[in-house]
């Protein structure tokens, strides 16, 4: 019988620990997939975060290092440096990410640093449990802005893709979606193209991906994702906010 479909290698067998409805194991699985078709082989080397996706080393088949707490691009930075033949991602969250990561990520960019960096964005700290995010919407309900968040009060939610794509030392910035499957495509195509960009040793890249947490937002997978169609996609839109090897 001929094999009609096969994981991916660069996913080692052990079972996620998501919730049911997490996005994450989506781009988990896209971001193996783009490693794979890259042809590194075993020169790759991966930076965790810590969130939900803390355990990112134990699900990705390639060297993986975990950072402090919003430092992975700190981390991936050194990594690059000393080992610049190397592919060098980092997969985090927005919690870590645009919040206590938020110096590492933008002055990463700024130097124009030579890695690749997944930012998933669920608009929410999923992991400790549910605690308003840089990234939540005003309006939002969470554990620590039960009556939706306060623009006045806490400003304005922080579209990083944009704000990154400002800055003259990154090179190619995009935010995706896994909520359906062109999204899913135009997402891991994305990855690819950071990727590549990275090998060939070009600046900062960066792939924004909206993702679900239908527990922390109170929902069904179902639901989560038409909220994230009809609330997440208006604010934060798709598209390419940078991409120098374009122009």
């Amino acid at each position: 019988m001929s094999v009609v479909f096969q994981k991916t290698p660069y996913l080692t067998d052990k079972p996620f620990h998501y919730c049911p409805g997490c996005n994450h194991g989506i781009i988990h699985r896209l971001v193996a997939e783009a490693l794979e078709e890259t042809g590194m082989g075993g020169n790759i080397v991966g930076v965790a975060p810590v969130g939900c996706s803390v355990f990112a080393y134990d699900y990705f088949n390639v060297d993986m290092f975990e950072a402090a707490h919003g430092r992975a691009p700190a981390v991936a930075t050194g990594i690059k440096r000393a080992k610049p033949d190397s592919l060098v991602f980092t997969y985090q969250g927005d919690g870590d990410l645009a919040s206590i990561g938020t110096a590492e990520i933008v002055h990463a960019a700024h130097r124009g640093e030579k890695i690749a960096t997944i930012f998933v964005n669920n608009a929410i700290y999923g992991m400790t449990g549910g605690q308003m995010a840089p990234t939540s919407l005003v309006g939002q309900i969470t554990t620590t802005s039960p009556y939706g968040r306060d623009e006045a009060w806490c400003g304005a939610p922080i579209r990083m893709s944009e704000m990154l794509a400002e800055i003259p030392g990154a090179y190619y910035i995009e935010r995706c979606a896994v909520n359906n499957n062109a999204n899913i495509i135009k997402t891991k195509n994305a990855i690819k193209k950071a990727f590549k960009y990275q090998m060939e040793g070009k600046g900062f890249c960066m792939i924004e991906v909206l993702s679900t947490c239908p527990t922390n937002w109170g929902l069904n997978p179902v639901e989560a994702m038409k909220w994230l169609e009809e609330n997440m996609i208006p604010y934060y839109p798709l598209g390419v906010k940078k991409d120098k090897g374009a122009l």
